[in-house]
């Protein structure tokens, strides 16, 4: 008999509505498994298993007496990025230690509504800056696939815990990749929404004008599922558009044919591993080979993107985490008058990566560097938007690598923060230009770690993406493959 936690959403959602298997069985299951592997992985930072129990007997009791929702009764676990009324949230930051919400962020409620059963919160890098998980405030997050290496960043957790079969689904933050990339590294599917598609009410802010949240999960049509119940218009947050949510799942046709993808030249990078290429270039053969026609397309900023991306995302950093002063809420370091007690709170509370990053963003929004640099950056950002919105007049997605490797060793790039930042080189793009994208699992490497396959959508082009993306995975087995660790 298949493990309960090999289903997928659908699979589970079909059985449960059966009467096949209940919810408690379904996400005690789950349970079993983040007691089983959570020690080797280190995905989670609260692991909530009495009160996502007394959900699933709800979720069950609902069933039982003729009602459903779209996600009833499904564990899932939630970036601790993201606020959850009566459960600690800390942002991967030792300043948050100790803070409960009380309230929940918008997409978190939106999921409790639709029914979820939620089984924790994952590790992240400090309020979502980085690419590996290594710059928690807290512990590294190890790979599934290979203990020794990162799950990618800043979603580690969300990404590990999908690979490693401990929740049926996750939400991810993506400032400039951070759901994409533990995607790629970890083997599963990961969608970063359109700006504006998703509401960031509760979403405690990095960078306000980049920052989107998105589900992790097995399969492509299970990313669809919690999207469509996440996303659409929110009066709490100023950002949301009011743009139909179109029905994903329906959408999901297998049917490619006549579908006009770009392959953006800039994307195959110098220095990129051979087996990351070779498995991108397979996957557009089978896409032409299915009646899809290949378009070359060039976004000619590119190069200018992970500058511009830190400088502004640097900058929106040193605002939004001006408040965390110790006064208010979050942990507190007294000196002998406010001024000490700032400084102590702030230098013992944030992470030499955090601290980085504010110093460059206060650095770039001082007087008389504002306009040189963040003012400058500004109109880059701008720059590669039309790029992007040129290249969708002629294409309904784009295809590059999601990665320009696979996970690397934990501890590789922790010396070098520019190489790190390397990591996001592909995906930052479409958070400057506000378009969505998914990673796929595509192949596997000479040592047999995942390589992921990124469709780009245009803004609020999600549903093409998904086809896309869904017929793929369909055609192949990759997203069918375990990680090492529990296969």
């Amino acid at each position: 008999m298949t493990s309960l936690t090999d289903l997928t959403i659908t699979e589970a959602l079909a059985k449960m509505r059966t009467g096949e298997i209940s919810s408690v069985e379904l996400t005690q299951a789950h349970i079993d498994q983040i007691e089983k592997y959570e020690p080797q992985v280190k995905a989670f930072l609260t692991v909530t298993a009495e009160s996502a129990l007394q959900q699933a007997q709800a979720a069950d009791d609902m069933r039982a007496d003729g009602g459903d929702a779209p996600l009833l009764g499904i564990p899932l676990a939630i970036k601790d990025v993201l606020s959850t009324q009566g459960v600690e949230t800390t942002a991967g930051s030792k300043i948050l230690k100790g803070y409960v919400p009380l309230f929940d962020a918008t997409c978190v409620a939106r999921l409790k509504e639709a029914g979820m059963v939620m089984v924790g919160k994952l590790n992240m890098d400090e309020f979502a800056m980085g690419s590996s998980t290594e710059n928690s405030g807290y512990f590294t997050t190890h790979n599934p696939w290979d203990l020794d290496r990162v799950p990618g960043g800043s979603s580690g957790g969300s990404g590990a815990a999908v690979a490693a079969h401990m929740a049926l689904g996750t939400l991810g933050t993506d400032t400039g990749g951070s759901i994409r990339l533990p995607g790629a590294f970890c083997g599963v599917a990961a969608v970063k929404p359109s700006y504006g598609r998703v509401s960031r009410y509760g979403l405690l802010a990095y960078g306000s004008s980049l920052d989107q949240p998105g589900p992790l999960a097995h399969t492509v049509e299970d990313t669809a599922r919690i999207l469509q119940v996440m996303a659409g218009k929110d009066p709490l947050d100023a950002t949301s558009m009011p743009v139909e949510v179109p029905d994903y799942v329906a959408g999901l046709t297998g049917d490619v044919k006549g579908l006009k993808i770009g392959v953006p030249q800039e994307f195959f990078v110098s220095g990129m591993q051979p087996e990351v290429e070779q498995a991108v270039q397979a996957a557009l053969k089978w896409f032409e080979d299915q009646g899809a026609e290949l378009v070359e397309v060039h976004l000619p900023h590119t190069e200018y993107a992970l500058s511009a991306y830190y400088i502004i995302a640097t900058s929106e950093a040193s605002a939004n985490l001006a408040r965390y002063d110790g006064i208010r809420f979050g942990a507190r370091v007294d000196g002998s008058d406010v001024i000490e007690t700032y400084k102590l709170t702030r230098g013992q509370g944030f992470g030499d990566e955090v601290k980085r990053r504010i110093m460059l963003g206060t650095y770039a929004l001082s007087a008389g560097y504002y306009d040189a640099w963040y003012g400058k950056a500004q109109q880059v950002r701008a720059l590669i938007k039309q790029d992007y919105d040129k290249a969708f007049e002629q294409v309904d997605v784009m295809i590059a690598p999601t990665s320009p490797t696979t996970a690397f060793k934990i501890g590789q790039n922790t010396s070098d923060p520019m190489q790190m930042y390397l990591a996001d080189i592909l995906t930052i793009g479409a958070n400057l230009a506000g378009v969505c994208g998914i990673s796929v699992p595509c192949g596997v490497d000479d040592a047999g770690l995942p390589i992921g396959l990124q469709i780009f959508g245009p803004a609020f082009g999600e549903d093409v993406m998904f086809r896309a993306a869904h017929a793929y995975e369909q055609a192949t087995d990759w997203h069918t493959r375990k990680a090492a660790l529990i296969s």
